[in-house]
């Protein structure tokens, strides 16, 4: 129900949403720093839940779009909160009820936060992937026919642009290449929706979740009869794929993405092993001695062996010993429509989606 988002939730909100964004969604210390700020000059926010929203209400999800390597460089300034709500209430002819996350992903979970503060309103507990993806079209709403348009982008210079598009996946296409020419790294506010669209195709509860699982990570360690590793299997509900040290990081930003693969050499019970993961921003696919143990749409995260904190693309470092963790998507990802957006195939990657839990039994 509805309740306060302060300085302490914040915190746990960036921590959790990292790790949902498997291994995307922009670097979550910039994002916190950020929020944090505009919450210490305007005050809490108000968390919605998605049942406490009228059907009518105007809800416009925030976002920024680019590679995370570049928004660690050029980070939005806060204007574009403002910029972006006079574009969409403007075009509408009607005031914005509330904020709502894109995606559970560091930079991308904390955006909404800073805009709902410096603008007054409130945030919904909803986000469109209950994870993160790299393309704009890549949304829950996109199965339930929602448009991504009209969609407002700007960027820390104050140009901008209004797009009316055919289909989301043109919308996406068409504010990369400007994203391209803003320098890799715009704000956004896309797929204006009422609050009954909201209700019927949103992944319900996000930030909750995102803020329960950053409070479980930071409290790992005191986990009584469990190892901190049981211990944090148990609270995600996540399977164990891997545990190694990174060997190789093949990394280049192509398209406003950051694409690549890291090779790990098994340490501990897998000492002898190797295994790689292929990314977009993303993890895509994990890997074992050749074998493929999880793909999108499942999440795969990377998280530090001693503080499982996630680590996301645009931080992988050669030497670092991680452990490889798999997590359930969203239902609504694994049926026809959704499989077609964000399985495997589309990605590139040559095999059909099979769940995460039937994929890693030999591994768990």
């Amino acid at each position: 129900m509805m309740r306060t988002i302060g300085l302490q939730q914040i915190e746990d909100i960036a921590l959790g949403a990292s790790l949902l964004g498997a291994g995307g969604g922009g670097d979550p210390y910039i994002g916190k720093l950020m929020a944090m700020g505009a919450i210490k000059e305007h005050g809490p926010i108000t968390l919605l839940d998605p049942d406490e929203i009228p059907d009518d209400a105007l809800i416009i999800p925030m976002a920024m779009m680019g590679a995370p390597t570049v928004l660690a460089e050029k980070a939005a300034n806060g204007r574009e909160c403002r910029a972006l709500y006079d574009m969409v209430s403007k075009y509408f002819g009607k005031k914005v009820y509330a904020f709502m996350p894109m995606e559970a992903g560091g930079f991308n979970s904390m955006f909404p936060i800073v805009c709902s503060a410096i603008l007054g309103l409130p945030l919904v507990d909803v986000d469109g992937m209950g994870r993160a993806f790299p393309e704009l079209q890549m949304v829950t709403f996109t199965i339930g026919g929602v448009s991504a348009t009209p969609m407002a982008l700007t960027d820390e210079k104050g140009n901008s642009v209004l797009f009316e598009t055919i289909s989301n996946k043109w919308t996406e296409e068409l504010a990369r290449a400007v994203t391209m020419s803003c320098g890799g790294s715009v704000a956004v506010a896309l797929y204006p929706m009422d609050g009954k669209t909201v209700k019927q195709f949103g992944v319900k509860r996000i930030v909750t979740r995102s803020e329960e699982l950053g409070r479980a990570i930071r409290s790992v360690k005191e986990s009584g009869s469990l190892t901190p590793e049981q211990s944090f299997l148990k609270f995600t509900g996540g399977f164990r794929l891997f545990k190694g040290k990174i060997s190789d990081v093949l990394r280049e930003t192509r398209g406003a993405f950051n694409v690549g693969t890291v090779v790990l050499d098994g340490i501990a019970d897998c000492k002898g092993k190797k295994a790689q993961v292929e990314f977009q921003n993303e993890n895509l696919t994990a890997t074992v001695d050749g074998i493929i143990v999880a793909t999108v749409p499942d999440l795969i995260c990377l998280v530090d062996t001693e503080t499982f904190l996630p680590i996301t693309t645009d931080a992988l470092k050669y030497g670092k010993r991680v452990l490889v963790v798999g997590l359930p998507c969203f239902e609504m990802w694994r049926s026809p429509k959704g499989l077609e957006l964000v399985g495997p195939r589309y990605f590139g990657c040559d095999t059909d989606y099979i769940p995460l839990e039937v994929r890693a039994q030999g591994v768990r």
